[in-house]
């Protein structure tokens, strides 16, 4: 029997399969896929590791050059079969090698020793006990009178006692062996998590959770594996839909997978579903350590757990009875990958759910233009929940025109009527929630003599001022500290221009000196638990306002937050992409239904100094209708997702030149072998046209048939591979882009 196995997954050129010898010292051929084992390679037989991707009875070299794989690796992680095809369909669709698919889908790299918890007990009659404790005693053997005094009151910890230095491993051995305790040891899983008591009565379900509960639970007890879209207004209670969904898929004996777009959102989530689940849930995240991963990824394979809370990588949990994938606020674009394969969420998880006969509920308040797509195309199926439970009102919304505010005076990043709202809120012991995209303390920094504006040296991008004398670079974390004068006329009018974070913080402070401020965003949650002790302080009510960035207008509910202000609403408006008035849409809508989730109505002010553009309008009137009729139109028109499908062919190089030369050569030869299968544009600039010292180009292809699109991926691939022109370029495929790639 012959193995095709793939070298170190690490590796990231290698792109495809080696064959060798199963020795019978592995011990048969069952179950062998999947498997890490160490093979010898190359010339000098290098000791390497490889996941066994297939078994053949032949193979089509001369078997006399095939050599043996040597064994299997000790601190190897299996592979699921399921996983590895998953791996090969990621690879084919969005690009790349098989070695860098293999790394997304495996979770765990190796694995890690399991926590132990050991536990003493005497194992002698107690006069016994007593007989030799008064003999340790007369001998002056403290440490195991101790071990033995401990014994005679209860079954103990071993650790403690090492811990504390009170008894060492050689005399509890000693003891062991004399037959006078016993030592039993349980392997435990590392808890990333804390569960939350459980409780017995769940919530009652208005009629429209009800009939969209219950028309999912039906077709599924039918065998019939739907796909849906969950379409509610925020605070509309679409996770209750999701756990009673949940409940009948687990009653079933199967798993769920629940996607979440940001880290951020799993505690408040986890806290959640523990609540009615109890211990059988658990996240999978970038935070955790190795061993909390390797733990979870455990309690996953062995059926340990039920349910799985994370963001995309999520989708790799190995279970083996998945029946339901939920894919929460799916408008995100936090689901698309930003490393190769340049997979997106939503798709993966259907391809999934195909495979493995699951369901799929995708949901969200503010649906994107995708998911409208297949739904009015028959693909999804549509489920309304167009109000608030137990009477809960949507929030007032107003926007302030921040050009009138000027004309009247007031240059503050704060308008009159915030100030007002805010002050009658913190009168009244509510809380604040105030939303700006952007962390930090200034946007740029820019020299008011020559007009200089400070860049990043790695990267295309300005540098960002943070307190007290920092600038720093958001995209390769480059630093300096700030200048006194502008480096390239020297003169001292050198200053901070935007708006960010720091800046806001520092603004509510001196306005409203008696308030406890809080601020989230990626510097302040930068730690293990960053995301969660903020979090945890302001839903105990410890701070009056909380300042931050997209990651606290994303699902958190608070009971108590009557007021949010969305202090520059143009922000991510005009930032030259074609999904930024979907963007900003979403941004804002969602921003907006953190406020009055609870007993209490809920007020919204968005400043901007365009009150008139059809997305600000859409968001004041709470019409998504409005916007996507808009929306779909200017889509339509320039041709452009969903109406056609887009993929960007990225070339990157840390030499200018060799992009350039690089992507001129792939241009022509797209418009060679372009059959008018797809549109084809010259190569341009990303619009980071530099990024950690590297230079980006990207060609972009468009048609309606995606599948050409792919066929045009794999004729680059193939024209590339061997070419020495393309030694020093890298390249990514980006199908439907996100952002500004």
């Amino acid at each position: 029997m012959f193995a095709e196995v793939i070298i170190g997954i690490s590796i990231d050129k290698l792109d495809r399969t080696f064959s060798y010898r199963v020795p019978e010292t592995l011990g048969g051929f069952e179950g062998l896929i999947g498997t890490e084992v160490i093979v010898p390679f190359g010339r000098g037989n290098r000791e390497t590791k490889a996941f066994i991707v297939d078994l053949k009875e032949e193979v089509s070299v001369d078997e006399s050059l095939i050599k043996d794989i040597l064994r299997k690796s000790e601190d190897g992680i299996k592979m699921e079969t399921g996983l590895i095809e998953l791996a090969y369909w990621l690879k084919s669709n969005y690009g790349g090698t098989v070695n860098e698919a293999l790394r997304s889908v495996l979770q765990v790299p190796k694995k890690i020793e399991r926590v132990k918890e050991r536990t003493v007990s005497l194992l002698i009659d107690r006069e016994i006990a007593a007989t030799k404790l008064e003999e340790f005693k007369k001998k002056k053997y403290v440490a195991k009178a101790r071990i033995l005094e401990k014994a005679m009151e209860g079954d103990f910890n071993y650790e403690v006692l090492i811990r504390d230095k009170i008894a060492s491993s050689a005399t509890f051995n000693s003891l062991v062996k004399d037959g006078i305790i016993v030592i039993k040891e349980e392997l435990l899983y590392r808890k990333p998590i804390k569960i939350g008591e459980k409780i017995v009565e769940k919530a009652e379900l208005t009629d429209e959770q009800n009939k969209a509960a219950s028309k999912i639970i039906n077709d599924y007890n039918a065998g019939i594996m739907g796909r849906y879209l969950l379409f509610g207004i925020t605070g509309s209670g679409k996770t209750e839909v999701y756990m009673e969904i949940m409940e009948e898929t687990i009653k079933s004996g199967r798993q769920v997978i629940f996607l979440i777009p940001e880290i951020a959102l799993s505690f408040q989530m986890v806290e959640r579903l523990s609540a009615r689940f109890g211990e059988r849930i658990s996240i999978m995240n970038s935070r955790m350590s190795q061993g909390e991963r390797y733990d979870q990824y455990l309690r996953a394979k062995n059926g340990d757990i039920d349910i799985i809370v994370g963001p995309r990588s999520a989708l790799f949990t190995p279970f083996s009875k998945l029946g339901l994938i939920i894919v929460d606020e799916e408008h995100e674009a936090s689901y698309k990958s930003s490393k190769t394969p340049r997979y997106h969420a939503r798709e993966v998880a259907m391809y999934r759910a195909e495979k493995e006969n699951a369901a799929v509920i995708l949901g969200s308040a503010t649906p994107s233009l995708e998911a409208v797509k297949m739904a009015t195309d028959k693909k999804i199926e549509v489920l309304m929940l167009t109000a608030r439970p137990a009477g809960a009102m949507p929030p007032n919304i107003e926007v302030v025109d921040l050009r009138k505010e000027l004309k009247d005076g007031n240059k503050s990043i704060i308008s009159n009527r915030l100030a007002e709202l805010i002050n009658d809120r913190l009168n009244k012991k509510e809380q604040i929630i105030l939303f700006i995209n952007r962390r930090g303390y200034a946007g740029f920094i820019s020299c008011r003599s020559c007009g200089e504006v400070v860049k990043c040296p790695h990267c295309d991008v300005t540098l960002t001022f943070h307190k007290p004398d920092r600038l720093i670079c958001h995209y390769c974390g480059y630093e300096k500290t700030m200048m006194e004068k502008c480096p390239k006329c020297s003169s001292p009018y050198i200053g901070k221009f935007g708006l960010g974070t720091e800046k806001v913080e520092e603004v509510v402070k001196k306005t409203f000196p008696t308030a406890r401020v809080l601020r989230m965003d990626g510097d302040t949650t930068s730690g293990k638990h960053g995301h969660e002790d903020i979090l945890v302080k302001f839903k105990r009510e410890e701070a009056d306002i909380l300042i931050g960035t997209q990651m606290i207008v994303k699902g958190h509910d608070f009971e108590k937050v009557t007021l949010v202000g969305i202090l520059a609403a143009d922000l991510s408006l005009f930032m030259g992409d074609f999904r930024a008035t979907e963007t900003t849409y979403e941004l804002l809508v969602q921003a907006a239904g953190r406020a009055g989730r609870g007993r209490y109505r809920g007020d919204v002010i968005i400043q901007t100094y365009k009150p008139e553009h059809y997305v600000i309008k859409s968001v004041e009137t709470g019409s998504y209708k409005d916007f996507y009729t808009k929306e779909i139109r200017y889509r339509k028109l320039a041709q452009y997702p969903p109406y056609k499908h887009l993929l960007g062919i990225i070339l990157l190089s840390v030499n200018e030149s060799e992009v350039n030369k690089g992507s001129e050569l792939v241009y022509q030869f797209l418009a060679k072998n372009n059959e008018n299968n797809f549109y084809l544009s010259h190569p341009v600039w990303a619009v980071i046209a530099k990024l950690r010292d590297t230079y980006r180009k990207i060609i972009y292809l468009k048609s309606e048939d995606r599948e050409s699109l792919v066929r045009a991926k794999d004729l680059v691939e193939s024209y590339i591979k061997d070419s020495v022109e393309f030694k020093k370029i890298g390249f990514q495929f980006d199908f439907e882009p996100q952002g500004n790639s």
